[in-house]
């Protein structure tokens, strides 16, 4: 199997020694650290109408960016094909990404598939195209959907999300998503000190109460596009601070082993909120996901410098029996830490960009 970094040739270090698909027909699915596999993100698009400056940039995803042709993606049918095996192989929730994935065409009929297979079905988007579409997309299945938030002031989402979209849009969307019964709605905001981190008590106050769950993520480098530095990064032992100093905290107990979100509630009962901490405290040791590029690479983990391409096979006339010995032999050789490595062993290494494999 043909294995690569998507769209740029990987380094010949880089690649991985071929799969042993030959010991991986038996035995419970662990990888090399005993992480089983629970969760798949699919992303379904690398194409957004935003350019947050922390995920696609303008200056690196400019109007000559060379987004994958339509024939490269996987069709609907190859993308169930694919879930249900993971499903066959302990897979129990799956995340529709991008890109955003509103912008792909007649989505609530691949939503409507997937819920066929018993797995939890779950979308994250911008929010721009949620008020009208999230009808529609709960009516075809979807249960739950998460939405990037990363700021109230509509001045500082314009030049965040840098299309000049309102917030207040996005508002709208979340309202519409809770009225089609998507809810508890859950908002993103990715914090990046001097830029919006004066966001996190006004989103505080303002969801507090409306039984929505606000969570704040640290400024990551995934990819190499962002402009990262850890300078950037407020931990969310501060943030959690500036919230408590108004609003005492609790913590909660996690709703399941490998939860990225660290859970706290209002004391006063007004709610929940969460800290996704992949700088400050990492988390790889209990990390259960795998992630579908769109057009069918498979990535195991979200800092990955290569993937494993699973649409030749698919395209070429595999049959299931196949495919799942691939998809097992991928996961048992999985050895992915970043989060736990991080510094200045991996930092020049090229990564995968979160646009295109989702958050």
């Amino acid at each position: 199997m043909n294995i690569r970094l998507p769209i740029e040739i990987i380094p010949q270090h880089l690649v991985m020694p071929p799969l042993d698909l030959e010991s991986a027909a038996a035995g419970a699915l662990t990888d090399r650290r005993m992480r089983p596999l629970r969760d798949l993100r699919i992303s379904v698009t690398d194409r957004c109408n935003f350019r947050c400056t922390y995920c696609m940039p303008r200056a690196k995803f400019g109007r000559e960016h060379p987004f994958l042709p339509r024939f490269d993606l996987l069709s609907f049918d190859e993308i169930v094909r694919i879930a249900r095996l993971f499903v066959a192989e302990g897979v129990s929730k799956i995340r529709i990404t991008g890109g955003e994935p509103l912008l792909r065409r007649d989505l609530e009929r691949l939503i409507a598939d997937l819920a066929d297979l018993g797995a939890e079905i779950t979308l994250t988007t911008n929010g721009s195209l949620l008020a009208q579409k999230a009808r529609t997309l709960a009516d075809a299945g979807l249960r739950r959907v998460t939405v990037s938030l990363d700021a109230l002031d509509d001045a500082i989402f314009r030049r965040m999300n840098d299309v000049d979209f309102p917030v207040q849009r996005v508002l709208a969307g979340v309202e519409a998503a809770a009225a089609a019964g998507l809810a508890p709605v859950k908002l993103n905001c990715v914090v990046r000190r001097g830029i919006n981190d004066n966001q996190i008590l006004p989103l505080a106050r303002h969801f507090r109460g409306s039984g929505h769950i606000l969570r704040f993520i640290e400024f990551m480098d995934v990819g190499t596009r962002n402009g990262w530095r850890m300078d950037d990064v407020l931990p969310s032992a501060q943030v959690l601070a500036r919230i408590d100093a108004e609003f005492p905290l609790d913590p909660v107990d996690a709703n399941y082993s490998g939860e990225v979100a660290e859970r706290w509630r209002y004391r006063d009962g007004a709610g929940e909120i969460g800290v996704i901490s992949s700088v400050t405290r990492a988390f790889c040791r209990d990390c259960t996901r795998a992630r579908l590029s769109p057009e069918g690479w498979l990535f195991t983990c979200l800092f990955a410098s290569h993937g494993h391409d699973l649409r030749a096979p698919l395209r070429g006339g595999a049959d299931d029996a196949h495919m799942r010995r691939v998809i097992r032999a991928i996961w048992r050789s999985r050895n992915d830490r970043y989060s736990e490595i991080r510094g200045a062993a991996v930092a020049d290494r090229e990564r995968i960009e979160m646009s295109y494999i989702g958050g």
